[in-house]
């Protein structure tokens, strides 16, 4: 059986039998929705580090008008 690298070591059967645990734990009307949550949470989380990224990227900024360099005064 060829095993998936994602799943680490699981293999097609292993897959099946979890797949219809969760079928017989939440029903198939259930499934649907748990996928549409998981999706949005995967989405949220996207987007959070999307936006820590962003916020590393920019350049901070002192607000103080003094920060440049002044001339030298002869």
């Amino acid at each position: 059986m060829e095993r998936l690298l994602f799943l680490g070591g699981l293999q097609i059967g292993e897959i099946v039998i979890i797949a219809l645990v969760i079928l017989l734990l939440f029903g198939g009307r259930k499934i649907p929705e748990l996928m549409k949550g998981l999706g949005k949470g995967v989405r949220s989380f996207k987007e959070g580090i999307n936006e820590v990224d962003k916020d590393l990227n920019t350049p901070v900024e002192t607000g103080k008008k003094d920060a440049e360099p002044k001339e030298d005064r002869k």
